[in-house]
């Protein structure tokens, strides 16, 4: 694969005889890039605390809207239409420009936090988390072609670690405001007091968007790619079939998961780059990473909150706030990967990296013992955060290197193709396995309901079995590199 190569980033050249070119030697706030840098950072900003208020509020809303059975849809139906989300931005991206397709995802992020928040019954609440993850698959696959053309190879990684910082205000203060929202004034409005808070950022960057990062990549792509459109729709449908039928259980529920197989077999290998799936060395093995270590984090950290209310009697601020700390661990290890000296050893911190994940997803249900105090789970999750940061950033990172222009917006979308898809279908195995295990009760004695009960082995069936897929990225990060490849 091609190395990404200089770019016009709109910044005029100074044709003066070797001068260099305007915010040459700037960082990411300099006068050059502040606008900008703000701007895209802050809406980062707003799925980050949307993003760490909705796990705070989860458990409140499924009880509520008498949906604890469907728990798992309420994340993995986000993932599912963020699949479609993705390519469709990257063909909007590489073809018209970012601008269109970030403008789109943010409006589609809004309405789906509005229909969410006034729902009256959990598949409504569903649907307004599947228009969400329209929006947001939009939005971060947008998010990237514009870091690939504005910013300079030498401040990817900055930006990279700026999105993850995005993530240390919200972490702390999110959950504490969303739990005590929650719990004076109603869940309802964790979801409907967050799209007033979109406009100001949006204004903000898409001017300094149109100015630097719009336009089509290459000669001649104004029209779409429909093969790619039609496989986005089948690995959307394929993977919403897959997770109705892990959440089934019945005999019948075969009948679903063949077709979502059949739709989302083929659409997974036309879409991701050749040879993902048995890490070939290089972009695939990249691609493949993200997909595992995200994949496995995500499904283990959707209920963490719930086995905390549930099994420790924590309330819904308590629970989100015992992984405050995760954000600033998870910052700080994507602030590591951006120093100039450890880019010799990137792989090799990956590999830590992933190895961290791993156990801290095996330490979490040790909660469920009781003599093991709460605090042993912040703990970890803050360790395995920090292995995120070294980890996410990073694949960000070598999937711009390894790409050239026009394919960015393409190559982008993979990525998160690989993250929201192997989020939807892990988190489909693990809501089945704790669905079959008596899942439902579990959530039930979280809230006195009668019929209530304690099931343990409900949790440890998602975090162990996420662990040892933490452990398979651990592996993969020995193949990010070409052969020969110093």
């Amino acid at each position: 694969m091609a190395v990404l190569e200089p770019r016009d980033t709109g910044v005029v050249d100074v044709c003066d005889g070797g001068s260099s070119p305007a915010g040459f030697g700037e960082g990411v706030l300099g006068r050059t890039y502040r606008a900008l840098t703000v701007g895209i950072v802050s809406v980062v900003l707003l799925i980050a605390f949307e993003a760490t208020a909705v796990g705070t509020a989860m458990p409140v809303a499924a009880r509520e809207l008498h949906g604890v059975s469907l728990y798992a849809f309420a994340f993995s139906g986000y993932f599912t239409t963020s699949l479609f989300g993705m390519v469709l931005a990257g063909q909007w991206s590489d073809r018209r420009g970012p601008l269109g397709a970030l403008s789109a995802g943010i409006g589609s992020f809004g309405v789906g936090l509005v229909v969410a928040g006034s729902a009256g019954s959990m598949w409504v609440f569903i649907l307004g988390r599947a228009v969400q993850g329209l929006g947001g698959g939009l939005v971060i696959v947008a998010l990237y072609v514009v870091v690939g053309r504005a910013y300079p190879e030498r401040l990817r990684p900055a930006i990279m670690a700026a999105f993850a910082a995005c993530w240390v205000v919200p972490s702390i203060v999110g959950p504490l405001a969303a739990g005590s929202v929650t719990e004076q004034l109603g869940w309802r409005w964790v979801f409907l007091g967050i799209p007033v808070l979109v406009v100001p950022p949006l204004a903000l960057a898409l001017p300094q968007i149109r100015r630097r990062a719009g336009g089509a990549a290459g000669v001649g792509a104004s029209s779409f790619d429909r093969r790619r459109i039609w496989l986005a729709l089948g690995i959307s449908g394929g993977a919403a079939l897959l997770q109705y039928a892990a959440q089934d259980l019945r005999p019948a529920a075969v009948v679903p998961a063949v077709g979502g197989l059949a739709l989302l077999v083929p659409a997974v290998v036309g879409l991701l780059p050749r040879g993902t799936w048995r890490a070939a060395r290089g972009l695939p093995s990249v691609v493949l990473l993200r997909g595992v270590a995200a994949g496995a984090f995500v499904s283990a950290e959707s209920f963490v909150p719930l086995m905390l209310v549930s099994e420790r009697g924590l309330s819904p601020t308590l629970a989100g706030f015992s992984l405050a700390a995760s954000g600033g661990t998870w910052a700080l290890g994507s602030w590591v990967q951006t120093r100039a000296r450890v880019e010799p050893y990137r792989e090799r911190l990956m590999t830590i990296g992933m190895v961290l994940v791993a156990g801290a997803i095996a330490v979490a249900p040790a909660v469920l013992v009781h003599s093991v105090p709460v605090w042993t789970l912040a703990v970890a999750w803050g360790v395995g955060c920090f292995g995120m940061g070294l980890v996410i950033s990073s694949t960000s990172v070598l999937l711009l290197k390894l790409s050239a222009p026009e394919e960015a917006g393409a190559n982008s979308a993979s990525l998160q193709i690989s993250d929201g898809l192997s989020n939807a279908l892990l988190l489909a195995v693990g809501g089945a396995a704790f669905a079959a295990l008596g899942g439902g009760s579990v959530a039930h004695a979280a809230t006195g309901e009668v019929g209530g009960g304690s099931h343990p082995v409900a949790f440890a069936a998602v975090f162990l079995p996420m662990a040892a897929v933490a452990l398979v990225g651990a592996w993969v990060t020995t193949r990010l590199r070409e052969r020969g490849d110093g």
